[in-house]
């Protein structure tokens, strides 16, 4: 598999995308003014304990009060509590790091676990032990890595955590030491401006989107990053040749006068990943739905008729729309609770198969995923570590129409509601004649379909009932007006 990014950056945002043999597999859109808060460590306020939710808010200089489980804490001098109130007080001084950003209209959640990533490795100052990534399945490499770890904070006499990651595989002594000091010394500097900083202050923020896409993405598949910003690709440069000692992978300029997205039509897949349908090689489709609650994902046969039988189609369906689904995942940034209704299936190796399929694809994935067995209503239920907003909640917003809803009464039904607030407005005040201003949509149905009831309304108040057609009010939207 060979892989490239491609990082697209203007002065409000900035963009990466990865594509894998010549496809794109994932998109991050920051933008300048609303950078993402995940990573930020920040000097904050306990402003309210909350016994019941076993949680607290935390007020830490952002738009909203922050989320604080008693899970996410850190008990002082190692005493193990799950009661909030002996963790925290109200008042009280903490100092937390944000683990998923501010979502819809949930503030951001926080951890006193600080965690600091670097290329190789994840510090952990709370914490007092060595780990290595579970993705990395060599075990003479995971006691290579461990042995290293345990070595280095031997030898600094440091009582600190290190995860190393999975890039951290092959990788020489001296370049895991460098890392490893590297983030020690960014650990002692953020506990002085602890000291010296007052309380609902950022303490440490995150790298931009551009340097932290070198950081966490470049893999030994990554063999070309093109940055289409000169002084982006400087700094990256200056970045890669410090932290990312990965000679096969070349970080290039890109001066072309057609734009860097346009190049793998990255564009249009933004513009598909922003539709509900999603169309499969085999005629088949997905139907994908984000609510609050949890993402539904639907897979239809559509045009596809197979050659062979209805179980042989079915199967080859949800096979592809496993790999179609993965994608799609990556693609828009989806998480939380994710429902997938393939089709019915009888056959139970097809079952295993088609789930297989799903954790093979998946495995490609930097999200954390857990995928459940066939339910007996034949769902397939998973979770994605959700971090980030989606790349619909980034890119859109409610529709001001239908108000997010996706649907509108029909004219019919406004009609008929107009009917009805007309009798209301008759009963309760003397009028001379009514004004009803609605849409082009509803007007025209009083004139032709609804005539007849019109004139039978008019003819049972004793009163005319004029119409007006508004040009800015939508379907819904009516307004009765007593003259």
């Amino acid at each position: 598999m060979s892989e490239e990014i491609l990082i697209n950056v203007t002065p409000p945002e900035t963009r990466v995308a990865v594509i894998e043999n010549g496809v794109v597999q994932e998109i991050v859109i920051e933008r300048t003014a609303k950078r993402g808060l995940v990573g930020n460590i920040y000097k904050g306020k306990v402003c309210r304990v909350l016994p019941g939710m076993q949680a607290a808010f935390v007020d830490a200089g952002l738009e909203r009060a922050a989320f604080l489980h008693a899970s996410d804490i850190q008990a002082p001098d190692g005493e193990k509590s799950d009661q909030i109130t002996d963790l925290v007080r109200e008042g009280g001084e903490v100092i937390v790091q944000v683990v998923k950003d501010p979502l819809g209209t949930k503030g951001a959640r926080l951890t006193t676990n600080i965690s600091i990533p670097s290329r190789y490795m994840v510090f952990m100052p709370n914490v007092n032990n060595v780990g290595v990534s579970q993705k990395i399945e060599d075990e003479e490499e995971r006691n290579r890595l461990r042995e290293l770890l345990t070595r280095f904070a031997e030898q600094h006499e440091v009582s600190v955590g290190f995860i190393a990651r999975t890039a951290a595989e092959g990788i020489s002594e001296e370049a895991l030491f460098n890392d490893m000091r590297f983030l020690v010394r960014l650990w002692n500097s953020i506990q002085e401006r602890i000291a010296s900083s007052d309380q609902k202050k950022l303490i440490h923020e995150d790298l931009p989107l551009a340097l932290r896409a070198l950081r966490d993405l470049i893999n030994p598949e990554v063999e070309k990053v093109r940055i289409d910003s000169r002084s982006t690709w400087q700094k990256s440069r200056q970045f890669a040749a410090k932290y990312i000692l990965n000679p096969d992978c070349s970080i290039e300029y890109y001066p072309g006068k057609r734009p860097i997205f346009d190049l793998y039509g990255v564009e249009d897949e933004i513009q598909k990943a922003l539709e509900r349908k999603v169309d499969l090689k085999s005629g088949g489709h997905l139907i994908i739905d984000q609510t609050e609650a949890m993402t539904t994902i639907d897979v239809n046969t559509g045009a596809f008729v197979g050659h062979r039988n209805l179980e042989e189609t079915i199967f080859k369906t949800n096979l592809e729309a496993a790999q179609a689904i993965c994608r799609q995942l990556r693609l828009r940034n989806l998480g939380g609770i994710i429902i997938i209704d393939f089709i019915d299936m009888t056959d139970e190796e097809h079952k295993r198969q088609v789930i297989r399929a799903l954790e093979r694809c998946l495995s490609h994935d930097n999200a954390k995923t857990h995928i459940s067995e066939v339910s007996t209503l034949g769902l397939v239920e998973m979770t994605r570590k959700r971090t980030r907003e989606s790349l619909e909640h980034v890119l859109c917003e409610s529709c001001p129409t239908c108000g997010g809803r996706g649907t509108l009464k029909t004219a019919e039904t406004t009609c008929f509601d107009i009917f009805r607030d007309i009798l209301r407005e008759w009963r309760q005040f003397d009028v001379e004649q009514l004004l009803v201003l609605a849409s082009q949509e509803v007007v025209e149905r009083l004139l032709d379909e609804e005539s007849q009831n019109l004139a039978e309304l008019e003819q049972f108040i004793g009163r005319p009932i004029k119409l007006q057609a508004e040009a800015l009010y939508n379907q819904e939207h009516y307004d009765v007006v007593l003259i």
